[in-house]
């Protein structure tokens, strides 16, 4: 049976790709086939083939279903600003009705394992009514939470971990994220998140050394998703 989340992450810059990656690494050591796709990216490189985003890369390089880049990241913005700001600075229009159609052709491939994967925190503006986290509610996928561990990680993840039930969408499954190793009572922290999330903890990432999709794999359990 073909399993598709949606990726969120308690911030900006808490390690979304990262373990979008090594989740996506982890299916394929099953034997499960794997596809991703990041909607909307702003931060991302001029090239001869046009602009390129690190993570959608790192995203199509851990997806055994190839496809073009384009259809993997159909909306991308050379700024690294939030995407509504950078939609309105070169006159795009942002809209939860543009992403879909493009996600749910991803959808339609029927990968084993899918992942699409948000922009920032949850609720990242696509336009001036518009968030991010309606796409995954039209889309109507369960969540997969990145809690970036550091000091305020619990407040972020509990508001977030609401506001996805708010939203009416299941909390599949969080990974703790180590991004500072020397966090004040870390472990505390780690059992708190434990006892208050609703959804079980896939894995514990500490700070690597190499973070390639590979060595995060392995402290990642996908056999606790539903």
């Amino acid at each position: 049976m073909s399993q598709s989340y949606f990726i969120a992450g308690t911030d900006t810059d808490v390690g979304k790709t990262t373990i979008a990656a090594g989740l996506l690494h982890a299916a394929r050591l099953n034997g499960l086939s794997t596809l991703a796709a990041k909607p909307v990216a702003s931060g991302c490189e001029v090239t001869p083939k046009g602009l390129r985003n690190a993570d959608a890369l790192a995203l199509m390089a851990e997806s055994s279903i190839q496809l073009s880049y384009e259809a993997v990241n159909p909306i991308a913005f050379e700024p690294p600003i939030a995407p509504h700001l950078a939609a309105r600075e070169a006159g795009v229009a942002l809209s939860v009705q543009a992403l879909l159609g493009p996600m749910r052709d991803i959808l339609a491939h029927g990968a084993d394992f899918t992942l699409i994967e948000g922009a920032g925190g949850w609720r990242v503006p696509l336009s001036d009514q518009a968030n991010l986290s309606d796409l995954a509610v039209a889309l109507k996928l369960p969540v997969i939470l990145v809690v970036g561990v550091r000091l305020g990680c619990i407040n972020h993840a509990l508001l977030t971990a609401e506001a996805i039930a708010r939203d009416g969408l299941q909390l599949a499954g969080w990974v703790a994220n180590v991004i500072d190793g020397k966090t004040s009572r870390l472990e505390e922290n780690l059992a708190t998140l434990a006892e208050r999330l609703p959804a079980p903890c896939l894995g514990r990432v500490p700070r690597l050394k190499v973070m390639t999709a590979a060595a995060v794999a392995e402290h990642l359990q996908l056999d606790l998703l539903d």
